[in-house]
């Protein structure tokens, strides 16, 4: 395949890059990519390797985030943040994810038609986590502005305007979230809150505490994949349900699967398709040098249509068992929200599917993606249905 004519980020591509991933992972598992100066890695083992072997590989190539740090700082900084994101947080969630759920249903219900995507799957996450660390309802618009900016980081492939503005914005946000979530935490110290800010100000591991600048960079990791992964798996389980017609009877004549079904969108489509990575070294893969330094895309969304380790990858099965896939990553970088993701998704369906009936696209018009490169999902979703009385067990999913 020509390389340079090939193009990764362009609409087409991304609404259904599989087929693409398909003839690259045949043709060479690993591709340098000339015009980015990228090195993608397309086959699950060599993703899996890129992604954990930290000898090799360094996170170290974007923000001062959990996802971009490396051993000990990484270790000892999860650990931290893992003290306030227990499970036991994550699980109390439940009641109010189900009830802001319903109430965004309920403001469309009855006309029989909605944008799912900007009336329900947005604000439903962003709503979560605002609540979650703590932030008031008439700042929560700015929460959303601080996002916008925060997902432009991704077209920092492109050299120029686009990367200067997203670099440039994003600095300037940073020094606008220090200030206000600077503000919040000392507050907290004052008077403690049952919120995740309290609990990030109180997080102690062996006399070590969080810096302001963790808490900052932890709140906009959050910003990103607790909003981008939820709002992508609700909607591209919507897209995989009107795609395979088949599997949503089954899911509807037993509930049960949900959790099941929620796993095989996760590796049907993906919810973010690439993570990046940097050799600390040369290395050696698939018969190539990746040269020390050089940007490598380790491409989840093609690792887990393997079909090395994925029966007949290109079929959605909602009961895939096993389904070891790695949209959440792998080993010491797997994701510390992806509970949060499989709750919300869980909820979010659930009420969907006891809700609305036959739904179905009002067009055949292609979707417009998500405006960050590396995730994939619709940025709108209309969609026509029948309201429907309650049929499907939330709690049996």
């Amino acid at each position: 395949m020509d390389t340079q004519a090939l193009n990764l980020f362009s609409d087409e591509m991304r609404r259904n890059p599989y087929p693409v991933y398909e003839q690259l992972r045949n043709a060479s598992p690993l591709l340098h990519v000339a015009p980015l100066d990228a090195w993608l890695v397309f086959d699950y083992e060599g993703v899996k390797r890129v992604i954990s072997d930290h000898d090799a590989f360094t996170s170290r190539v974007g923000p001062e985030w959990l996802v971009f740090l490396d051993p000990p700082r990484h270790t000892r900084l999860r650990a931290l943040i893992a003290k306030a994101f227990t499970p036991r947080v994550v699980a109390n969630l439940e009641p109010r994810i189900q009830r802001l759920a319903r109430e965004l249903l309920d403001e469309k219900i009855e006309r029989g038609e909605m944008d799912l995507a900007t009336d329900f799957t947005i604000p439903l996450p962003m709503i979560v986590i605002a609540e979650m660390v703590g932030v008031p309802v008439e700042d929560r618009e700015r929460f959303k502005q601080w996002s916008d900016v925060i997902l432009a980081l991704s077209y920092g492939f492109f050299k120029g305007e686009a990367e200067a503005k997203a670099t440039s914005d994003f600095r300037a946000t940073t020094v606008e979230m220090y200030e206000y979530v600077g503000r919040l935490m000392e507050e907290r110290r004052k008077s403690a809150r049952d919120d995740l800010l309290t609990k990030l100000v109180e997080a102690e591991v062996e006399g070590e505490k969080l810096s302001q600048g963790d808490v900052v960079a932890f709140v906009q990791l959050l910003l990103v994949g607790g909003q981008e992964t939820t709002t992508n798996l609700v909607n591209n389980s919507i897209l995989c349900f009107l795609q395979h017609p088949g599997e949503l009877a089954r899911l509807r004549a037993n509930p049960a699967l949900l959790p099941s079904a929620i796993e095989e969108v996760l590796r049907y489509r993906s919810p973010f398709q690439w993570t990046l990575r940097a050799p600390l070294r040369d290395v050696e893969l698939h018969g190539q040098t990746i040269p020390r330094g050089k940007r490598v895309l380790a491409v989840l969304g093609s690792a887990n249509h393997d079909p090395k380790h994925f029966n007949d990858p290109a079929r959605f099965d909602i009961m895939r068992d096993p389904n070891p896939h790695i949209a959440f990553g792998h080993g010491i970088h797997f994701c510390l929200g992806a509970p949060l993701a499989r709750l919300e998704a869980k909820v979010a369906l659930s009420e969907i599917l006891a809700r609305l009936k036959n739904f179905r696209l009002p067009s055949a018009e292609p979707w417009e993606p998500r405006k960050a490169l590396n995730v994939h999902g619709p940025a709108r979703l209309p969609i026509c249905f029948e309201p429907a009385k309650r049929a499907f067990s939330a709690s049996h999913a």
